[in-house]
């Protein structure tokens, strides 16, 4: 089976909603995708339709969508594409497009952001507390200065 797997850059319309899907948890949300283009004639930036879009995310990702994201938030989001056709209470054939998200993350050209690593379980952290080998740091073999380049006369 062919999936459509697609990048979508934008902004969050709205906050995150949490749901309980069998014994997962689905965190959704609203996301706004406005195109814009460059117009040489009129050398000026114009904006497109907006375009919408439902984004669902699972486990613990939706978990962290749900800690992480707010309305208008700017976001990039990786997934599953799905477009599902209906017909509104006017006769109007409508179709809207789902993401099953991969991966969300803010996007890091409109702001800064601080990560936070999410806490494992007490099941996971016992059987990763054994001691490991940790690396001693290996010396560089770079002058702690650069000689000046020479200049071409």
């Amino acid at each position: 089976m062919n999936e459509t797997l697609v990048t979508l850059q934008g902004r969050l319309g709205s906050n995150v909603s949490t749901r309980v899907a069998g014994d997962s948890v689905v965190a959704s949300f609203r996301l706004a995708s406005t195109p814009r283009r460059y117009h040489r004639k009129s050398e000026s930036w114009v904006d497109l339709e907006t375009q919408w879009y439902t984004v669902n995310a699972w486990r613990s990702l939706g978990e962290n969508c749900e800690r992480s994201l707010r309305r208008g938030d700017p976001v990039v989001v990786h997934g599953r594409l799905t477009a599902s056709p209906w017909t509104n209470a006017d006769g109007v054939a409508m179709v809207t497009f789902e993401i099953e998200a991969s991966f969300v993350a803010h996007d890091l050209n409109r702001g800064a952001t601080m990560f936070t690593r999410t806490p494992r379980p007490a099941s996971e952290s016992a059987t990763e507390s054994q001691p490991t080998t940790q690396r001693e740091p290996q010396p560089t073999t770079e002058p702690a200065t650069r000689p000046a380049a020479a200049s071409a006369a």
